[in-house]
């Protein structure tokens, strides 16, 4: 492959069921996903429902006090478990009523007893490995997977050189949306601002998008955008504050880490495959504890609109994909290097 004939990913790995399949079993299974924040269960007894891709899992908070992830799934017949978020002594499937401790313990099945027994000790809810970074909760079905910090890839210490501490921020929202499109289409959108000075022009008057100034790097699980403002920013968003730096960051295979320049400020959110077309994203938003309301407004303002001009975007690739005539696309080498980088993730993985 010469060095400017990058060619992406056969194009029928976007609209083929059986390759999500494998994408679920050999990615989403292993990989750590960001499932919410400390403030989904802020209190003892507290717990919150969530998935890690297609795998639905519940995050407690027990009476010590140790936040625990579960696979969120009876062991009686499949049901899940819970749904949501609020707080609760035990955890109680609503089907036959078998009922977990916070510890994920079985407590009681209804007629147990009467029918032979259950062996209560093998039927508590399964265990899955849970990590924080900071107030951010991470899940990963993988028992045998590498620790938290080992994936996250250093993404900590270039957020906390932007000068943002990450505990003295406050949750502000979660946006949702869900998309008509591969998950991959998705990520790839966001690897590169190849698009922005066309497609978000609102953005491109606030940040300096030039291939000088809007630099790209990828290491192991880590693929990062670091994008100044310009000099003289034009537009609805003003990026003057303690944070000089935009960093945009996606963390292998679908989590979200961004930084804009401004007032302290985190968002992170996962992108989930729900279907071969259809894709679910949520973005919690994080600011410093003294931002203005304003700001704030404009911020929020500010991201909607990317978000909805990108909405139209990966729907259109999604659209030409499907076609099915064409084998694949190319990449141009620099511009769109992170894609590469991601999508050999992706070839390695499902190898």
């Amino acid at each position: 492959m010469s060095a400017v004939d990058v060619r992406t990913l056969p194009w029928s790995w976007y609209t083929d069921p059986a390759v999500l399949d494998l994408e679920r079993e050999r990615i989403f299974r292993r990989s750590w996903q960001y499932v919410g924040h400390l403030g989904d269960v802020p209190e003892p007894g507290s717990f919150a429902a969530s998935f890690v891709a297609d795998v639905p899992i519940v995050v407690v908070r027990d009476k010590e006090d140790e936040l625990r992830a579960f696979l969120n799934v009876c062991r009686h017949r499949g049901s899940l478990v819970c749904e949501g978020a609020g707080r609760r002594e035990t955890l109680q499937c609503p089907y036959h009523a078998w009922t977990y401790g916070l510890d994920g313990r079985l407590i009681t099945a209804p007629r147990g007893n009467k029918e032979g027994g259950i062996p209560k000790e093998e039927l508590g809810l399964v265990p899955l490995r849970l990590e924080t970074w900071g107030p951010l909760l991470f899940v990963n079905p993988d028992a045998d997977a590498e620790p938290l910090d080992v994936h996250l890839d250093g993404i900590p210490e270039l957020v906390a050189d932007a000068g943002i501490d990450l505990d003295a921020l406050r949750f502000l929202q979660r946006s949702e949306s869900e998309l008509a499109c591969n998950w991959k289409i998705s990520a790839e959108n966001f690897l590169e601002c190849y698009h922005c000075p066309t497609a978000h022009p609102g953005f491109s008057a606030v940040m300096n998008v030039s291939p000088d100034a809007y630099l790209l790097e990828a290491s192991a699980s880590r693929m990062t955008q670091h994008g100044p403002p310009r000099a003289e920013p034009r537009g609805a968003y003003d990026p003057t504050g303690e944070v000089e730096r935009g960093q945009f960051h996606l963390l292998f295979p679908g989590t979200v880490i961004n930084v804009m320049p401004g007032r302290p400020n985190v968002s992170i959110g996962p992108i989930v495959p729900r279907g071969i077309e259809k894709t679910y994203r949520f973005i919690d938003y994080f600011v410093a504890q003294d931002a203005a309301e304003a700001w704030i407004d404009e911020s929020l303002a500010f991201d909607a609109q990317v978000g909805a001009e990108d909405r139209v975007l990966i729907e259109r690739v999604q659209a030409g994909v499907r076609a099915g005539v064409i084998d694949e696309g190319r990449l141009l080498p620099e511009s769109e290097k992170l894609i590469a980088h991601f999508q050999s993730l992706v070839v390695e993985a499902l190898a």
